[in-house]
């Protein structure tokens, strides 16, 4: 019921930063839970980082912890994923999601971006 439009991706060196942006239309957007997930090539999509309605509880993969953080401001329909730290493992399309539940599986997201495009070199 949302549409989503990721933006901010791009080619970075390890040890570098990111922030990619997911900007989203329909005036409901601050009752969804959004999440970012990313998909290199040859494997599955996975989960990187969710945030709830409010920005109060966030929660992230094991792999991003401590590098990666999630915000958004409901203002302006926009939720961020900021990246630092970068390794050659990050590289992938990332991808946000909306979801009226606090959910971490890809299947129990149908409302998807385009993607954006993160690639770090070594």
């Amino acid at each position: 019921q949302v549409q989503l439009v990721e933006s901010g991706g791009g080619l970075v060196q390890a040890g570098g930063s990111l922030r990619l942006s997911c900007a989203a239309s329909g005036r409901t957007f601050s009752s969804f839970n959004m999440a970012w997930f990313r998909q290199a090539p040859g494997k599955e999509r996975e989960f990187v980082a969710i945030i709830n309605w409010s920005g109060r509880s966030t929660y992230y993969a094991g792999s991003v912890k401590g590098r990666f953080n999630i915000s958004r401001d409901n203002a302006k329909l926009t939720v961020y994923l900021q990246m630092n730290s970068l390794k050659p493992e990050d590289t992938a399309v990332y991808y946000c999601a909306a979801s009226k539940d606090w959910v971490t599986t890809r299947g129990s997201y149908d409302n998807w971006g385009q993607g954006t495009q993160v690639t770090v070199s070594s």
